[in-house]
């Protein structure tokens, strides 16, 4: 019945949607009602439009599906299984997290010690589950990240590292 770019586009976009949906309820409320309800209102379209935020940030990190491998993110680690390669990497373990655009289709680069790095696809089967443990890595800055998702870079572009990697550079330099 729908066609499937307008479904896809739909699916990319679902959480705004119901952020604006939330909204919109809330609003209802608090326009056409009295008392208390007017203050659940109130407080149902801050939670819509908070709800609207996180869904443009997150429709702006889906890069779609189709690609190669499938991506699981269990309690904090993330696996990866490709036709060619894969992994499992712990996100505490992580030291390291880079934008790479030279491979086709672009890939994370997830570098850990005394670990070989692990390549994932933007567009693998699941990658829209990294949004939530890339934000959650302490000092990320979701923006960059975001820009840089949304303007493919020329070349590689480290989008987060920890404090002990980011020492070890500043001391070569």
């Amino acid at each position: 019945m729908i066609r499937p770019e307008v479904a896809a586009l739909l699916r990319r976009y679902q959480e705004l949607l119901a952020g604006v949906a939330v909204a919109a309820l809330g609003l209802y409320w608090l326009v056409f009602s009295g008392g208390l309800l007017r203050w659940i209102g109130a407080a149902v379209v801050l939670a819509g439009g908070a709800l609207a935020i996180a869904g443009v940030q997150r429709a702006r990190f889906r890069q779609g599906g189709g690609g190669p491998g499938v991506v699981q993110v269990v309690e904090r680690r993330v696996s990866y299984f490709g036709p060619l390669d894969g992994g499992v990497l712990d996100l505490d373990a992580l030291t390291s997290l880079v934008l790479d655009p030279s491979g086709t289709p672009p890939h994370w680069v997830l570098r850990s010690a005394g670990q070989p790095p692990l390549h994932i696809p933007l567009t693998a089967k699941g990658a829209d589950a990294l949004f939530d443990a890339f934000s959650s890595l302490p000092g990320l800055q979701v923006d960059h990240m975001l820009r840089q998702v949304d303007h493919t870079p020329a070349g590689p572009v480290v989008i987060w590292r920890t404090a002990a990697a980011q020492d070890a550079v500043t001391r070569l330099h």
